[in-house]
């Protein structure tokens, strides 16, 4: 049985592909951090929580790590963990820093000690592109424009300076975002569907956004975490660019969620506040999958549409609105 190792398992890439790897046989091994609260109701909702082997480590934490990594004898290590939400890096530079990117170089430092046989992903980000104009592919320089951004990028470059430097099969995943019903609420997209549903049981009467006119190639990251699983099926490490190759504004978005609850123009029940506009913004992100579907045979099977029908029907359930 193949063993994988998992870090941040609790998030939602990782409770995704955790449901994923179980359904192909695996034997899966996943960290979370002491501090996490509520840290295993992804698990939980999955109906997973008993079949995934859970180990407390830190990504700030070194002997930690490499404890998780004896205790799991890992053939694949999939690290999603990091400070991820941009807006919060912005307030939390630091701890961004440390986290999103030296905690990354803590992992590959540990694997190459202790697991040098096993096949390593790192999820990059999007984030990394910042405002470089078109669609961006494998090829587009990095500009990035948050301190989540910036330490995604060391991370990225690290994680290529230990594939060549010490011969680990190691490739990162440049997913485009990717959203679910399990999406944090501090993340616009579920923000958006989480608050329609309390507006729509009469928790609220209405919530505040930033940035509408942002732009964004979305899609659902259960199809997305397959992608992660396929490269380190391949012979070589090679990096990947993870899109939908379509890209819709936050507007869009809230329209159509708003139009699907029943409640009619956003503009009833949404308020503009310059509070939650970061100091830097990317005004339009696109990706180019072209490579990936060629080389893995993947593609999105969810649409923008069915994303946001999607997330809604789990939030209005939760209520019991459906």
């Amino acid at each position: 049985m193949t063993n994988a190792l998992i870090f941040g398992l609790t998030g939602q890439d990782g409770s995704y592909l955790s449901q994923f790897l179980l359904k192909k046989g695996y034997n899966v091994y996943g960290t979370f951090r002491r501090t996490s609260h509520k840290c295993f109701e992804r698990l939980d909702e999955m109906g997973i929580f008993d079949d995934v082997n859970r180990i407390k480590a830190d990504l700030a934490d070194p002997s930690s790590i490499q404890s998780a990594i004896k205790q799991s004898q890992p053939d694949e290590v999939y690290n999603l963990a990091a400070q991820s939400f941009v807006g919060a890096s912005f307030e939390q530079p630091i701890l961004t820093a440390d986290i999103t990117g030296i905690g990354t170089l803590r992992v590959l430092d540990a694997v190459k000690e202790n697991a040098p046989g096993a096949k390593f992903y790192q999820a990059s980000s999007s984030e990394m592109f910042g405002n470089y104009p078109g669609a961006h592919d494998e090829n587009t320089p990095f500009k990035p424009r948050s301190p989540y951004g910036v330490a995604k990028v060391f991370a990225h470059h690290m994680t290529n300076h230990y594939k060549e430097a010490y011969n680990l099969f190691a490739c990162c995943g440049i997913l485009f975002n990717h959203e679910s019903p399990f999406r944090g609420i501090e993340f616009v997209t579920r923000r958006i569907t989480y608050n329609l549903a309390r507006i729509k049981s009469g928790k609220i009467s209405k919530f505040t956004l930033g940035n509408i006119n942002a732009k964004r190639d979305w899609g659902f990251a259960g199809d997305y975490v397959e992608a992660m699983w396929q490269m380190l099926q391949q012979k070589e490490p090679i990096n990947y660019v993870i899109a939908t190759g379509e890209s819709h504004s936050v507007e869009e978005f809230l329209t159509l969620a708003t139009e699907y609850v029943g409640l009619g123009d956003w503009h009833d029940v949404v308020e503009i506040n310059e509070a939650n506009m970061r100091p830097t913004d990317i005004d339009d992100l696109i990706g180019n999958a072209t490579k990936a579907k060629e080389k893995l045979n993947w593609k999105p099977k969810t649409n923008f549409k069915e994303l946001v029908k999607l997330m809604v029907d789990h939030d209005m359930n939760y209520y019991k609105l459906k």
